[in-house]
């Protein structure tokens, strides 16, 4: 079942949501396909995803940061790195994210660290 990649994002926070919290990775049964390869694929670089995110969170650490923001963060950057989506694309969508799951603050925090990573991916 194809649902966009919007609702593929929603479905792989929440799936690595759970997985950060519990250790075991639980996808919605209509996740399609783009979401379970997201799950995948950032589950498996979790660690260089957040040593990324801490090399640009000034004065943060990935392991500080809320869970709904670091994973946010994980796809967005996973999302910037493989080049699957535009970078305009990959931060809006992060932003909307926190926002909705995190609060407005965190859609902040997100921008600007996606940013800073967005432009040394441009560079």
């Amino acid at each position: 079942m194809s649902t966009g990649r919007r609702a593929a994002r929603r479905s792989a926070l929440f799936a690595l949501y759970k997985w950060d919290l519990t250790g075991k990775v639980e996808l919605e049964a209509e996740a399609d396909e783009y979401a379970r390869r997201t799950v995948e694929e950032v589950r498996d670089r979790a660690a260089s995803l957040d040593t990324r995110i801490t090399e640009s969170a000034e004065g943060w650490t990935a392991d500080r940061l809320g869970v709904v923001e670091r994973n946010v963060l994980r796809i967005a950057v996973h999302e910037l790195e493989s080049r699957a989506v535009p970078p305009e694309v990959a931060i809006d969508e992060a932003v909307t994210l926190a926002k909705r799951y995190a609060s407005e603050d965190a859609g902040k925090l997100v921008n600007g660290i996606l940013g800073r990573i967005a432009r040394e991916e441009a560079a």
